[in-house]
């Protein structure tokens, strides 16, 4: 109601739009103790960090792609077959049923095809985090 500009009455009520800043703070406090939690352990924040980029990346390829495959040759015509393509592009296993034919589709694939690499990486790293910690535990056990 305050935004009505020609009721004067209403024209204070402009003070409690500063309640909106109010909930910005407690967003970014909010936002900082999920970030903290996140990075408690690093080897988990790393691969949940890289999870969460992976998963941005193939929703984003696959609007990309559908935005420029146009050629008439492309076999990527529908948002499914964007995502699929996405999908088996960023695991690296390729299929070749889907791949772009225009030359910015190939630049979003080959972003895409290191950012698989790196998402896979960074798993296995994890997961060998795994095996070091159960190893130190098992030697400083023994001692």
């Amino acid at each position: 109601m305050s935004c009505i500009p020609m009721i004067e009455t209403l024209r204070p009520g402009r003070l409690l739009r500063l309640i909106r800043l109010l909930r910005i703070i407690r967003a970014f406090k909010t936002t900082k103790n999920i970030v903290d939690h996140i990075f408690a352990n690093k080897a988990e924040g790393a691969f949940t960090s890289v999870s969460v980029i992976a998963i941005l990346l193939v929703i984003f390829s696959a609007i990309g792609i559908l935005q420029v495959e146009n050629d008439p040759n492309s076999n990527i015509k529908t948002a499914e077959d964007a995502i699929w393509w996405a999908y088996v592009t960023i695991t690296t296993v390729g299929y070749g049923d889907k791949f772009p034919v225009t030359t910015e589709g190939r630049i979003i694939a080959a972003i895409l095809m290191t950012a698989g690499v790196g998402l896979f990486g960074t798993f296995t790293a994890f997961v060998a985090s795994w095996f070091v910690i159960d190893n130190k535990q098992n030697i400083e056990s023994e001692k």
